[in-house]
Parts: structure tokens; C-alpha cells; sequence
């Protein structure tokens, strides 16, 4: 899709399955399985959607999904299928060392597995010529994390990218190429970051872990991962609105079915009407 001299695609690198009762949090599960069934282990299917945005002659990817750096146990834990990443890339002529930046909204196994991978029994950057972006206060709770949120932070994603000296550390907002906006968006984590895409007067959001997908736009709809589920209440209530009021289009980035949508209210409710990224 083109926003004026921006172009961004959808690449969906794979599949995974986390339980349905912690991804909705508060909410009753009679309600959250209408709306996505869960399997015989509880666990409900989420897409791992990337962005490929070329902007200002950056090539760009948004995410990097779970990566290939699994045994066969933990993959079976998470119902992971993939990688397919690299595939998707191919699909549209970019090889990795094609990448000029790499964004991490923040640093779950989900969102930057495949910012490594494994060669000869090292682990090595997967874009060698990519830079690495996320926010500071992000990496050095990823490196540092608490007993809760452990499991979610998996060293080899990211501290070959630090050894190799390619990380940028954003302490706020920041523009990285035109039409590329990084908004520091706490709530899932104290320093997630969305990604807004401008461009012939039109935006895209990627919303990240604050809206991870269709599911969630109802406000009280938070995850139970989140470390500041209030936090992410407010931001719900700040960016939601947004979105609806200027006509952006909304990214979701765990959402199976519906990637991409224009937000509309009905009935006092939030919905998405589906948009077709090509």
C-alpha cells in the first residue's frame, strides 16, 4: 500500500498459539472464546505481523516475529509454525542484507526472534547491514527483567545485535525516516513503542501490544501480560479515539484474520472494517 511516497506491506511471519485466559485478562472466557477459540490447551492463535515500509530510500521492517532459534519442545509449548520471513521478503525482492533499519516495538520473543539467527554455531545479526531501533529504557529491562515477565525476554534475540554495536537506544519519540514516527507508548511493557506511517494525508498505526488485535479494542480488553494494565487503559482511550477521528488505518500486530482496518464506533462500540494491504 502507498501513503503518498511511503510504501508499506503486511508480512505475516508465522503463527503461534498463547493462552487465551492470560490475553484477555479480566475478561470471562464465555466471552473472549466467541470471539477467538481456544484449542484443548487453552491457547488461542495469533499472527506475528511484520511491516516492510520503504520510506526516504530506507528499506524498513517492523518486527521480526518469533525467529528459528527453537527446539522442539518450545515450539510445541507455543503452537509456533514459521519462520516465514525471510520468504515474505523474497516475495517483494528484499533480502536481508537489503534491510536498512529494523524497529522493535519492544523485545518479547514474538516480536524480535528473528532479529538473530544461527550460523555456525554462533549466534549472528540477521540483517548485517540493518541498525537495530528500540527505546532504551526497553533494551535495559530486557537485559535486567523481573521474575513475571522472564519468560517473554530471550537473550539470544538481541545481544548479538548489541555485540555487533548495531542497536540505536531511542529515549523518546522519534522520526527515523520520513513519514516514520516512533511514539513511546507505555502500558504492555514501561517503554513499548507503535510505529505511525504518514504520507499523501493519510496514516497508518501500528498499534503493537496496546491493541494486539481486533479483539482488544474494547477498553477493558488488556492483556494480562501487560505490566501496567491502567497505563494501557489510558493510552487506549487516547489513541483509539485518534485513529477513529483522523481516518487511520489501524495495524494490528497479532491479529490472524484482520491485519488492517479503519476504526469506526457503532452502537457505542469499537469495530474494524477490514482494509486489504497489497
Amino acid at each position: 500500500m502507498k501513503l503518498g511516497q511511503l510504501e508499506f506491506h503486511v508480512l505475516v511471519d508465522g503463527h503461534l498459539g498463547l493462552d487465551g485466559g492470560a490475553m484477555f485478562g479480566v475478561i470471562p472466557k464465555p466471552l473472549w472464546e466467541k470471539k477467538i477459540p481456544a484449542d484443548a490447551s487453552n491457547r488461542i492463535t495469533l499472527a506475528m505481523n511484520c511491516l516492510l515500509v520503504r520510506a526516504g530510500g530506507k528499506t524498513i521492517l517492523v518486527e521480526t516475529g518469533a525467529g528459528d532459534k527453537w527446539d522442539a519442545k518450545r515450539r510445541d509449548i507455543f503452537a509456533l509454525d514459521g519462520p516465514h520471513l525471510t520468504k515474505r521478503l523474497l516475495d517483494y525482492g528484499v533480502y536481508p542484507q537489503d534491510i536498512d533499519i529494523v524497529i522493535n516495538t519492544h523485545l518479547h520473543f514474538d516480536h524480535c526472534g528473528g532479529n538473530t539467527r544461527v550460523e555456525k554455531d554462533k549466534v549472528i545479526s540477521a540483517f548485517p547491514h540493518a541498525r537495530y531501533v528500540v527505546q532504551r529504557g526497553e533494551f535495559e529491562h530486557a537485559k535486567n527483567p523481573t521474575e513475571r515477565d522472564r519468560a517473554s525476554y530471550m537473550l539470544e534475540n538481541f545481544a548479538a545485535v548489541e555485540s555487533a554495536g548495531k542497536w540505536s537506544l531511542l529515549v523518546d519519540d522519534r522520526a527515523i525516516a520520513p513519514g516514520v514516527e516512533l511514539i513511546r507508548v507505555p502500558g504492555h511493557t514501561a517503554n513499548m513503542q507503535c510505529v505511525k506511517l504518514t504520507g499523501g494525508d493519510q496514516t497508518a498505526f501500528f498499534f503493537a501490544d496496546l491493541v494486539p488485535t481486533t479483539a482488544h479494542l474494547a477498553l477493558p480488553w488488556i492483556m494480562g501480560y501487560d505490566l501496567y494494565p491502567l497505563t494501557t487503559l489510558e493510552n487506549k482511550k487516547k489513541w483509539i479515539p485518534e485513529a477513529i477521528r483522523e481516518g487511520w488505518i489501524a495495524l494490528f500486530a497479532h491479529d490472524p484474520k484482520v491485519p488492517a482496518g479503519y476504526l469506526r464506533e457503532s452502537d457505542g462500540k469499537w469495530e474494524a472494517e477490514p482494509v486489504t494491504i497489497d
